[in-house]
């Protein structure tokens, strides 16, 4: 029995009452022609009709993106009118943290008894590069644009640096080996392909047909595009940009939604496809480390989760991270004393893409998948929040 066992007592994950799209590739998704809002919730309500749970169980919903969209103003009571309910709800935001924050969110709600039933939407497009645009006062000019959401990537205010430069920082920190990130980043490649090819991403994952605003099919997504076929060897004569970082061993922009549904124990068992399987959120931490230092604060992240559970490494049967560097992986390795084979084991974030709002969601569909097929579990889901932040949740599926 873990420490502080009925924190969460009330909150139950039904499993299959999820899933997602594919994410395709930046700059070449046929969702740059919709509403990335609108989509999602129109392609939850179809995710959860193919898993027979009727949209009207929904209590309230939890949505949760970080790049601007058309209507954002009006969040998820707009996005569930979109998927056919009048339903309150909650927006999210924290950067690539968003999908595992309003998954938390929701938890909370359940907890309290405020709801039975909360959906969870989370999605983002980053393909087109959306500003912000707000009032400039001290101009005769009405509205002036802050900044490109590029920027934010190629800019931390607490640092001047970017995003990159945190992973080049992380590798010099811990003294890591080029080879080693390499090998890394082709063992991620080939998780991928032998889980893809397996059809573990079938389990979860539906294609989704995308309409332009006069109702034609423009494209479907039916692929991780943007996931290339790599070679040891072609990994290995890269150039870095920053120590141990190349174009090969960190992830790419991509677009796309993903959804769960969080709710009591008794709706868990009207709802799930399996009522014999039980899953259950145990607790979530945050922790903030040096600035610029973003690889390893998933790392703490994970200390502190294991500390307050009472629990090491050895008791947890899935280890899944959102990575957007190799160095990430690496990081954990080696200040965890764990072996960087035994995670992401079905796939990851660095291979197939990070769409920032939805990525930890999928990354958390994907654990629980993995842990049921493994015949149950504790599992740890860990990653970043831009510069210094890291986030880190336990579950158990049983």
């Amino acid at each position: 029995m873990i420490k502080n066992d009925s924190a969460l007592s009330r909150v139950r994950i039904p499993y299959g009452a999820w899933g997602s799209s594919y994410f395709p590739a930046w700059q070449a998704s046929p969702l740059a022609e919709v509403n990335i809002g609108q989509f999602a919730a129109e392609a939850m309500a179809r995710i959860l009709g193919k898993r027979k749970v009727p949209t009207s169980n929904l209590d309230y919903l939890v949505s949760g993106s970080t790049i601007p969209w058309h209507w954002k103003f009006w969040n998820s009571p707009l996005l569930s009118t979109c998927l056919g309910e009048r339903t309150p709800g909650y927006h999210v935001e924290q950067a690539c943290a968003t999908g595992l924050q309003a998954i938390a969110v929701a938890a909370s709600e359940v907890q309290c008894s405020c709801y039975d039933a909360v959906g969870v939407l989370t999605f983002d497009r980053t393909s087109d590069s959306s500003v912000g645009v707000f009032p400039e006062r001290r101009t005769n000019q009405r509205t002036a644009v802050i900044s490109d959401v590029w920027d934010n990537f190629g800019f931390d205010p607490a640092t001047a640096g970017s995003m990159l430069v945190t992973a080049g920082l992380a590798a010099r920190k811990y003294k890591l080996d080029r080879k080693e990130i390499d090998e890394i980043t082709y063992c991620r490649y080939q998780q991928y392909f032998a889980a893809k090819d397996a059809g573990f991403l079938k389990r979860f994952i539906v294609p989704l047909e995308v309409l332009n605003a006069q109702g034609k099919v423009v494209g479907c997504l039916d692929s991780d595009a943007g996931v290339r076929q790599v070679t040891l060897e072609s990994l290995r004569s890269m150039n870095e940009m920053d120590t141990c970082v190349t174009s090969g061993a960190q992830t790419h922009p991509s677009d796309g939604m993903a959804t769960l549904l969080v709710t009591s124990v008794d709706k868990a068992a009207e709802l799930s496809s399996k009522p014999e399987i039980e899953i259950r959120l145990m607790a979530k931490v945050d922790v903030r480390t040096s600035p610029g230092l973003m690889p390893e604060a998933p790392t703490m992240a994970v200390q502190k989760l294991l500390s307050q559970a009472g629990l090491t490494l050895n008791d947890i049967a899935v280890v899944k991270s959102h990575n957007p560097f190799s160095v990430n992986d690496a990081v954990f390795s080696k200040i965890m004393d764990y072996d960087w084979i035994k995670m992401n084991r079905t796939g990851c974030s660095l291979v197939w893409g990070h769409p920032q709002g939805p990525t930890l969601t999928r990354i958390v569909i994907e654990a629980l998948e993995e842990a049921v097929e493994l015949g149950g579990g504790y599992v740890v889901v860990m990653g970043c929040a831009a510069g210094d932040v890291g986030i880190a949740a336990l579950f158990e599926v049983a």
